[in-house]
């Protein structure tokens, strides 16, 4: 029935879609979503997401990287911090409410991204990861570049220690994975590599800035022509000390003797007093956080100044109390990267229905009991955890009455009304029109397969 609707509203040529019908092509967008990602034939699968996102180009949402902005950043700061968006669970009614809010408030300069421990635990690859986005691109009538980052793509530092090799190739597998899938930008994080026990700064960051060149040429020869992928580089490992200028300066230099090629890094993530989804405290509750701000501020101008960089980048920060958020702008970041504070909106939603809630709590507490670290309450337990309960039981929260989800939504709305007018990113669709080109790169999918 899904597919014969759709020979109504589409036309399938050699080398374009036909869009003939917008309006139902949008109510259609959360059947034909929902039927891809719990389609159980994996080459079925592939081709209704690959479907899915032609059908987005054809509407306007085009994967882009986000360069041609970062590179103006570099020459001239325009005084907003790119929100880059961790979406774990309720993907597509998250990113839904994303376009929705970005479209109210005329928002161009926003990423959605993923990172390589979370494709594993929320059981979304890159291609569905894109699909899905897209798809909620299409069903919000948001017509403009959609920017789609691989986060985090770090190499782990016990499994490098052991077989190097083999690290950086399971990495270089990812990358591919991810620029077929249509990210078009990439952070590379081999700050995890850092050895503070070398006699000096550089020395410190040499495995460090060898390991981000290598990947980045990697990534080059794999870039479709007309695209110059936004790489991201790392100096502080997130949680770790604050970094400095002059690591900054240690990192960038190496990496520019390294480096065999034209455009390098775009970006430079630091360290300066965050932790990955906050410090949860023995009752439950979150720590606050001290972000120094002028080391956040130092460091991007100098990376902007002497390096051409957009600035610096923040991880680790949607737990921030919500007045900390105007500070980035100020501070000349260009990207704050944004993750547990959401999936805390939803888990501790008021209209999460309760014995839902306590289903996901059952179920991680049993299913990883021999991740809880020796000392920690079970409140510290289930908030270090629970991220972990939208993989598993992804069809469960898809199937979460509509009503539910509207009202969760609403709340994520909120936040992000807040976010994007703290950001300084509304009313931002006029430089992404300037300084980005998007370039179409057709993928081809079986029209048999899908009986169109």
């Amino acid at each position: 029935m899904l597919i014969e609707s759709l020979k109504d509203i589409l036309e399938i040529k050699k080398d374009e879609i036909e869009i003939k019908d917008r309006t139902t092509l949008k109510k259609l967008m959360d059947e034909l979503i929902y039927k891809a990602v719990f389609e159980a034939d994996e080459e079925r699968k592939r081709n209704l997401f690959l479907l899915i996102k032609e059908i987005a180009k054809a509407c306007g949402a085009i994967p882009s990287s986000i360069q041609g902005l970062y590179e103006e950043m570099g020459r001239n700061y325009p005084g907003f911090t790119v929100p880059a968006i961790n979406i774990r669970g309720l993907t597509y009614d998250f990113a839904k409410t994303v376009f929705r809010k970005a479209k109210e408030k005329n928002v161009g300069a926003l990423i959605f991204e993923i990172a390589r421990s979370e494709i594993g635990y929320t059981k979304q690859r890159p291609l569905e990861y894109s699909a899905v986005i897209l798809a909620a691109a299409v069903a919000e009538g948001f017509e403009n570049p959609i920017f789609i980052q691989g986060d985090h793509f770090q190499l782990v530092r016990k499994n490098y220690l052991s077989s190097p090799e083999a690290e950086v190739n399971y990495i270089k597998g990812l990358i591919a994975e991810a620029i077929e899938a249509e990210f078009y930008n990439i952070d590379i994080d081999a700050s995890t590599l850092v050895d503070l026990e070398r006699p000096s700064i550089k020395e410190q960051q040499r495995p460090n800035f060898e390991n981000t060149a290598t990947l980045t040429e990697y990534l080059r020869k794999l870039q479709p022509e007309g695209i110059t992928i936004s790489v991201g580089g790392e100096i502080g490992e997130i949680g770790g000390k604050n970094s400095t200028p002059e690591e900054a300066r240690a990192f960038l230099e190496g990496f520019k003797e390294t480096f065999k090629g034209d455009k390098g890094l775009s970006k430079l993530s630091i360290q300066t007093g965050t932790a990955h989804g906050g410090v949860c405290l023995p009752d439950g509750t979150l720590a606050k956080v001290k972000i120094d701000f002028d080391a956040l501020k130092t460091i991007s101008e100098v990376v902007r100044k002497e390096y051409g960089l957009s600035g610096c980048v923040q991880h680790g920060a949607s737990t921030l109390p919500d007045e900390a958020f105007d500070m980035f702008p100020k501070a000349g970041t260009s990207e704050v990267h944004l993750a547990t504070g959401f999936q805390n909106i939803i888990y501790d939603s008021k209209h999460l229905p309760e014995d839902f809630r306590w289903q996901v709590y059952s179920f991680i507490k049993e299913e990883f009991s021999k991740e809880k670290k020796e000392g920690q309450t079970d409140e510290q337990f289930i908030y270090s955890i629970r991220k972990k309960g939208f993989g598993p039981l992804k069809k469960k929260w898809w199937d979460l009455p509509t009503e539910i989800k509207d009202q969760i939504m609403t709340e994520l709305g909120d936040k992000f009304d807040l976010l994007f007018d703290k950001l300084n990113v509304s009313n931002t669709l006029h430089i992404i029109r300037q300084t980005i080109k998007p370039v179409l790169v057709k993928k081809d999918f079986n029209i048999e397969k899908l009986g169109l």
